[in-house]
């Protein structure tokens, strides 16, 4: 295990016992708590994105905001819906983020999950071409992303320019250098990580998978990365790729532990279904530090990836998320083979 970030879905509720009332709370706050995880020592940060919800949506602000404030750590999303993206916008947007925080983006994004509203991207102003779906929609959106980070040209110049143009095709700008190299998909299942294995991406697996072969959840998603990694190595990629998974993991070491989180004894993988289809979902790891070591050690795929993501309560505010991560960091991360 090379790196251990956390991954927050920026809830907030205008409840008394939330201390993330309002989305400026959240706003700021993730923005404290990215800062309070470098000191730390933890190296990610990243924010998962829905619309239509009271949860962090438009993430580029923010990625601006936390690489401005910060200097080591990893700054990432996990993830955003490509069905809502226009990819040269994106661009623009994600090359300025990158540039700001010194190349330590790491963008994470998918298809999407489902969402508070039906087909909400059609309120963004996308829907699927004919006899096409909003699967395909959010690769093909994809395939245009990737391809104008890379900086090339493609674009006509006008013969009557405002300002002088370079010779050749434009590209987007501002172009920032390696970005290509730091997009993650999130993949829910095994044949969608091999897709993104051929697409020259990096893998981000969740806590949830959108099969169910009877396996426990840590060996189905082991073989997904480890499908992943063979299909990477027979594309020929010129590099080593990157995995995360995410966990939800909470050491008990003191009386508040034990009051949010003390009758939360690490559980069982959870079966069902999403989109109509049957999914399996991971467990949570909640106990001393001791027993956690113990219980991580036997979770093959994080034995598999080189990235942890951590998933906080972020309503529970700065201060305990950071004491969280503290704890994780000192008495669970060492024994699974942190640093």
């Amino acid at each position: 295990m090379k790196n251990i970030g956390f991954l927050s879905f920026g809830h907030w509720t205008p409840s008394p016992q939330s201390q993330t009332r309002s989305a400026s709370d959240t706003l700021l706050q993730s923005i404290d708590l990215a800062v309070a995880a470098e000191e730390l020592g933890a190296d990610g940060a990243y924010f998962r994105v829905h619309h239509f919800a009271r949860q962090l949506s438009a993430p580029f602000p923010l990625l601006a905001a936390v690489g401005a404030r910060t200097s080591r750590i990893e700054i990432g999303t996990g993830v955003i819906d490509m069905r809502y993206e226009n990819p040269l916008y994106m661009a623009e947007d994600a090359g300025t983020a990158d540039l700001i925080a010194g190349g330590r983006l790491q963008l994470g994004i998918s298809r999407g999950s489902p969402e508070q509203v039906v087909d909400g991207f059609r309120y963004f102003g996308y829907q699927p071409a004919e006899g096409s779906d909003h699967a395909e929609m959010a690769r093909e959106h994809t395939q245009v992303f990737l391809e104008v980070i890379q900086g090339h040209g493609f674009a006509e110049p006008n013969p009557r320019p405002m300002f002088p143009n370079p010779p050749g095709l434009l590209p987007v700008e501002p172009h920032s250098p390696g970005l290509r190299e730091r997009i993650w998909w999130g993949a829910g299942s095994r044949a969608t990580a091999e897709w993104t294995a051929r697409q020259g991406m990096n893998l981000m697996s969740s806590t949830l998978l959108t099969e169910d072969t009877g396996v426990p959840f840590h060996q189905l998603q082991a073989e997904q990365v480890q499908l992943f990694r063979d299909a990477w190595k027979e594309a020929g990629h010129g590099r080593e790729p990157r995995v995360s998974v995410s966990r939800s993991i909470f050491p008990i070491v003191d009386d508040r532990d034990r009051a949010y989180f003390g009758r939360e004894a690490t559980s069982r993988d959870q079966v069902g279904h999403l989109d109509g289809g049957p999914a399996r979902f991971g467990k949570t790891y909640a106990g001393e530090p001791d027993q956690l070591v113990d219980d991580l050690a036997k979770d093959e795929a994080i034995a598999a990836a080189d990235t942890l993501l951590l998933t906080v309560p972020n309503q529970l505010g700065v201060d305990y998320n950071a004491h969280l991560i503290e704890s994780l960091l000192t008495h669970v991360a060492p024994g699974v083979g942190w640093r």
